[in-house]
């Protein structure tokens, strides 16, 4: 029987012999090394968002090395263990939020000082969502991280030397202004812990209930508050 010979291969006796494809060699994946710098702010933070999600005691450092996709012996070289992750992590969270509020108070006017607090407070709440999470978590036992309840602290005393300087200019006892700085920082927090969660109405009114309470207090509540800065745009 003649041979007959086409594209794909060459019949042999009867018989079609393929010739094979020629094997295509996989190109190796190249996975892009991190810097030490770079994994550090990474584990930083998975960190962050698993001690939101569980908080401290219900993370593990396994957990933290297997979202990473690093051995758990990379996470100890970087913080020492999960202490020291969870401390640089609510470290900067304390700092970043103080940062934010301080950098807030600008107006002179006390009522406007009040408004721009709580609306630092609840805008931290609504973009760093992860962050507050960590910081309002009870912190470890012996613990000496900073948490929520120090942060509001150094708040209340910076409100605290502008409502002893506006007490003694209206012939009030300066000396309560500490009692008054705790109670409405202590105010604004409690509420933005439950703000958290529910986030209604939108930050804006509550920034605006807050300091109608806290400025005309329930014998005087306006009906409808709204913000002075607000009424400027």
């Amino acid at each position: 029987m003649p041979e007959v010979s086409d594209d794909e291969g060459t019949a042999v006796g009867g018989r079609r012999a393929t010739t094979p494809a020629p094997a295509v060699k996989a190109k190796p994946t190249s996975r892009v090394r991190m810097s030490a710098a770079q994994r550090r702010e990474q584990l930083i933070a998975t960190g962050r968002q698993l001690f939101a999600e569980r908080g401290f005691d219900a993370t593990s450092i396994e957990e933290v090395a297997a979202r990473a996709k690093v051995s758990k012996p990379v996470v100890y070289e970087h913080f020492g263990g999960k202490e020291g992750l969870y401390a640089v992590v609510v470290d900067r969270e304390v700092r970043a939020l103080l940062d934010r509020i301080t950098t807030a108070l600008t107006a002179g006017h006390p009522r406007e000082l009040l408004e721009q607090a709580a609306l630092a407070l609840l805008g931290y709440i609504e973009e760093e969502t992860s962050g507050f999470r960590v910081l309002v978590r009870e912190s470890p036992l012996m613990s000496g991280t900073a948490n929520f309840s120090s942060v509001m602290n150094d708040v209340a005393h910076q409100v605290e030397h502008i409502l002893g300087a506006e007490f003694k200019s209206r012939g009030y006892d300066p000396k309560l202004a500490e009692l008054y700085s705790q109670a409405l920082v202590g105010m604004v927090a409690l509420t933005g812990r439950w703000w958290l969660e529910v986030r209604k109405p939108r930050k804006e009114t509550v920034a605006a209930h807050l300091v109608n309470l806290a400025w005309n207090g329930l014998s005087h509540l306006e009906a409808k508050p709204t913000l002075i800065t607000a009424r400027r745009h």
